[in-house]
């Protein structure tokens, strides 16, 4: 057996979510009244709710460029695109979507859903700032030999606000920052996340 410098397996991508079943599991969470992980608060219950109405919206108004939509195009070898999230996480529903629609262009992208609580190791190896952030995106060869890229949790304008508001805050409550983030996604329309992801892509293309 040949050594994986990384825990991600082929059988973790044959039981991943499609991004069509993930939608569908969460439909069926909301429907159930319960979330993915040991947090079964009102709260994540709430988030979980809101997740979905995101994607769904996302799902309908989500644009590609014409010049992501040729970079796509250009892919000539399988890649894997493993993302991983909860139902419940808010970055992930601003961001998936969007990654959505890139597979969508090319039957070569395999996009790939896993719940980052049921996969321990496979997100301690992808921390960010020692931190188990998500989403977290990984693109690999469709051997898993290789890791193409990696992407996440969100674009780097929304990773600086973090930051800025965990070191003073300013008397902003927390869930009016949250409104300001999603507020922030809604008008940025995934562009600043397509110009992030276009040239981690990019590099992947035989030259």
């Amino acid at each position: 057996m040949e050594f994986l410098s990384h825990p991600v397996t082929l059988q973790v991508i044959e039981k991943a979510f499609s991004y069509p079943d993930f939608v569908r599991f969460t439909e069926q969470l909301v429907t159930e009244n319960r979330t993915t992980g040991a947090n079964q608060s009102q709260a994540y219950l709430d988030y979980t709710r809101m997740c979905l109405q995101r994607m769904n919206r996302w799902n309908k108004t989500a644009k590609v460029s014409s010049k992501m939509a040729q970079l796509i195009e250009s892919i000539r070898e399988p890649q894997i695109w493993l993302v991983i999230t909860e139902a419940w996480c808010g970055d992930g529903a601003q961001s998936i979507p969007y990654m959505a629609k890139l597979e969508e262009l090319n039957p070569l992208i395999s996009l790939r859903i896993i719940m980052r609580d049921e996969y321990p190791e496979i997100m301690d190896a992808y921390l960010t700032n020692g931190a188990r952030s998500i989403p977290k995106l990984i693109a690999f060869t469709q051997d898993l030999k290789v890791e193409l890229f990696m992407w996440g949790p969100k674009p780097s304008y929304l990773m600086n606000r973090h930051k800025e508001y965990k070191h003073d805050a300013k008397g902003l409550p927390y869930s009016a920052f949250l409104e300001e983030i999603h507020l922030w996604y809604a008008k940025n329309k995934n562009h600043d996340l397509e110009s992030e992801l276009f040239p981690l892509i990019e590099s992947t293309l035989l030259p």
